[in-house]
């Protein structure tokens, strides 16, 4: 995608429509309007991916990548709290079902496409191995702690944490998150640096101006609202058609979270095309890290203060599915060079979550 010194007319133009498109969602113009609702969303994930990139381009790295796995983040914790709050008792396990949605989806499916095209691409590509090594370390904790570990306490019985354990995981949930972003960008800044390809006209452009990047910054805070909010207009027309289908309501979570994800994810395959894998990698395990670091403590304090019981614990199935994501990609990127053979792994995993979801 090329960055231009002035923002092009249609960056301006898909952000305000897409709110008009949201506007008349709330008409109730028929299950046709879905098809424009659906429009505005793509329209929106490809625009808040052009303006990421010209204020990745402006902030440097690994900053830039951060703003993006942030932005989308903090808004998806913004609507998984909103959906908690109006759904009472009932939405026990949307943090978790989210959660663990994501992280499948960025662990096979998004690193599996990167790796995927990156390799078909460039043959072999290298990345820091320090960066990638802290991240999984971080990420692996996070998971195991808030999806695995309920399942095993005795305090309380089920997929459940004691109040206080909850109140105790929600802060080494925000410690352990934390103390990554400092490590990312101010400690060992240089492990999560990219090698500048020489051919990437893209890193060598100017920067562009203090206005252009500010304008920027403000879009796409616009276009990532607009894209959740799209994202849980079109929810009823997705239960729906995956009712008809006769598919576990499951698959609605995981659809949501990877329209919730797409921007993240057309970057992230964007960089690695690039033969920037080590921003792909940036973008794809530290969105991963602020959904459980951010999402966890925030429904945690939501399950605290109204006395709701928040269910944790994902079941056996997801278990192993989490264990093998993690345990693959911990291999794949062990040794800082990959290639289509780990990017054809990781898809394959990818595949076999989506079809044992429709077909448990």
């Amino acid at each position: 995608m090329i960055i231009t010194p002035v923002l092009p007319r249609w960056s301006i133009f898909i952000p305000v429509f897409a709110w008009i498109a949201l506007g008349g969602a709330l008409l109730h113009l028929g299950s046709l309007y879905a098809i424009v609702l659906t429009v505005a969303l793509f329209g929106g994930v490809l625009t808040a991916v052009y303006h990421a990139e010209v204020v990745a381009h402006k902030i440097g790295e690994p900053f830039g990548t951060l703003l993006l796995a942030l932005a989308v983040t903090l808004i998806e914790v913004a609507l998984i709290v909103s959906l908690m709050l109006s759904g009472g008792e009932t939405t026990a396990g949307l943090a978790r079902d989210t959660v663990f949605a994501a992280i499948m989806v960025i662990l096979t499916g998004i690193i599996g496409l990167c790796l995927l095209f990156g390799g078909i691409r460039h043959g072999e590509q290298s990345f820091g191995l320090q960066g990638a090594s802290t991240s999984l370390a971080t990420l692996a904790a996070l998971a195991i702690l808030t999806l695995v570990l309920p399942n095993f306490t005795d305090s309380v019985a089920g997929p459940y944490y004691s109040a206080s354990q909850l109140a105790f995981i929600a802060v080494v949930s925000l410690v352990l998150y934390g103390t990554f972003v400092l490590v990312q960008t101010v400690r060992h800044r240089d492990y999560f640096l990219p090698e500048v390809a020489a051919s990437d006209e893209e890193v060598h452009a100017p920067k562009p101006s203090n206005k252009v990047a500010w304008s920027s910054a403000g879009l796409l805070i616009v276009c990532l609202v607009a894209v959740v909010l799209l994202a849980k207009a079109l929810a009823p027309n997705l239960e729906f058609a995956v009712a008809a289908v006769g598919a576990p309501k499951a698959l609605v979570g995981i659809i949501i979270a990877m329209i919730v994800l797409l921007p993240e994810g057309i970057a992230a395959v964007s960089a690695a095309r690039a033969n920037r894998l080590q921003t792909s990698i940036n973008l794809a395990l530290g969105s991963a890290l602020a959904s459980i670091g951010l999402t966890i403590p925030a429904v945690a304090v939501i399950s605290l203060v109204t006395g709701w019981q928040l269910s944790l614990g994902i079941d056996a199935k997801s278990t192993v599915l989490l264990l093998l994501s993690l345990m693959i990609t911990t291999i794949s990127l062990g040794t800082g060079r990959t290639t289509i053979m780990q990017g054809t792994i990781h898809l394959v995993i990818f595949a076999v979550y989506l079809f044992t979801t429709i077909i448990p």
